[in-house]
């Protein structure tokens, strides 16, 4: 269950100078799990307050007294005391605003008491408080789904989780362990990372029960949309939510969501379905030097959606369909492949102070080229070229090598991982160009060794 979140959360209780811990992320990403089984882990006596269940506790935080927050905390049903190995747990933190800036007063008062908070719908508190935020006094976890490896360890596949994990640049895969897990790639883009649905998977084995999970899920995001959407229209919510999910990594053209609202109607939408972490932009940039944020476009973007499981539920792709792959030509075969690998990315970066994903464009009358994503890893511009199957063209990457030369460039497909240097021609107006540069091929479900690939390289 979440290896990456469990080993910073270790590191951040052992840290003398920790500050109370805040984890952002959607809803049902497994949060409260996570607290619990560390809280289990280091033996300790977790005081699990929802503030959802609680609110009569809004004066306490108002007083911003650690030690009468601690006394009605106490007070509350079947709660233990507060002692030396307690690990205190403000779940759904954003129920009760004003608990956010408390948290600056534990850090200065009783810095010894380890705590932490969540909140699902945490960023519609933040966009409209009132109130001062403890800055420098606080620290965050950005928490998402599980990654394919994550799912590989909770089936039970050890081995190959350790194939992937213990990859090198140069290393040699065996046809039939490659084969073994573009399966289970498969396999991971009709579960995806939602945890209670890994954890049904990996129990029965049952895409039916998932499909059941994933329904469930989809329908408690739906009734959210009270929480966010206040006043706004519920059925267009809904219309833009189903168009996110049915069209990620296609440039966002409000027309093409409703040719009956207004654009900044549907614009205001899609950023509270982004606040609420349910989808995510990939926003355009120029890519002329780092920080990659620095030179974007915020008007030209395009989406990821929270979860490749939860995409292809609302798209309506059964299992069937998914492990027909390789024998059928599916609609969204690409934005398939598209969603896994900027889900992971996500992931990646998710401890970056430049953690959004950036994606570069050249719109043309006679030429146009696209790169799925482009990221900096390791202090280089590294551009990623997505390919559902194991062939494709590279022209878009070649035009972007030719002009913005990057270092090295990435391709992620269903081939074995191939090394080698590209030596091309491109045209820029008028002329031709000769070119050449190193490339990296890596199959899809090695994403997660990225960075190590690229300090290697």
């Amino acid at each position: 269950m979440q290896r990456q979140q469990l080993q910073y959360l270790q590191d951040w209780i052992c840290n003398k100078n920790r500050k109370p811990l805040i984890i952002r992320g959607a809803r049902q990403v497994g949060k409260t799990t996570l607290v619990e089984l560390f809280a289990k882990a280091q033996k300790k006596t977790l005081l699990n307050i929802n503030l959802e269940r609680y609110p009569e506790l809004n004066d306490a935080f108002i007083s911003k007294d650690p030690e009468q927050i601690i006394q009605q905390i106490e007070a509350l049903p079947r709660m233990p005391r507060v002692g030396d190995d307690t690990l205190i747990f403000l779940d759904e933190i954003q129920s009760l605003p004003e608990a956010i800036p408390s948290l600056r007063y534990f850090y200065e008062e009783r810095p010894s008491l380890p705590l932490i908070s969540a909140g699902s719908l945490l960023e519609f508190a933040l966009a409209n408080h009132q109130f001062s935020m403890p800055v420098g006094r606080i620290q965050y976890l950005h928490m998402g789904p599980m990654t394919f490896t994550e799912f590989l360890v909770a089936l039970g596949e050890d081995k190959l989780y350790q194939v992937v994990m213990q990859y090198e640049l140069g290393d040699k895969i065996g046809a039939v362990v490659h084969q073994r897990l573009l399966q289970l790639l498969r396999s991971y883009y009709f579960v995806g990372g939602m945890p209670e649905a890994v954890a049904v998977f990996a129990d029965s084995r049952s895409y039916r029960d998932v499909s059941e999970v994933h329904n469930s899920i989809i329908e408690t995001y739906r009734e959210d949309f009270p929480k966010y959407a206040g006043s706004r229209n519920l059925i267009r919510m809904l219309s833009v939510f189903n168009f996110a999910a049915r069209n990620v990594g296609k440039k966002v053209k409000y027309s093409n969501i409703s040719r009956h609202d207004q654009s900044v109607t549907l614009k205001k939408d899609l950023e509270l379905l982004t606040m609420a972490r349910v989808i995510s932009k990939v926003v355009h940039s120029h890519c002329s030097g780092l920080p990659l944020q620095a030179d974007v476009e915020e008007k030209v973007y395009k989406l990821l959606f929270l979860d490749v499981g939860l995409m292809n539920a609302i798209c309506g792709l059964g299992w069937r369909a998914i492990s027909q792959l390789d024998d059928m030509k599916l609609v969204n075969e690409g934005a398939i492949a598209e969603q896994f690998i900027g889900q992971h990315l996500q992931s990646l970066l998710a401890d970056s102070p430049n953690r959004e994903l950036t994606y570069w464009l050249r719109e043309g009358r006679s030429s146009n080229a696209e790169l799925d994503f482009v990221v900096a890893l390791e202090g280089k511009i590294i551009p990623i070229e997505v390919k559902a199957g194991a062939t494709g063209s590279l022209k878009s990457l070649h035009q972007f090598m030719g002009e913005k030369q990057a270092p090295l460039a990435v391709r992620f497909d269903t081939s074995l991982p191939t090394t080698g240097e590209i030596n091309t021609r491109i045209n820029i107006g008028q002329q031709s160009k000769a070119i050449s540069y190193p490339f990296i091929s890596l199959p899809l479900y090695l994403v997660e060794r990225l960075n190590s690939v690229i300090n290697c390289s």
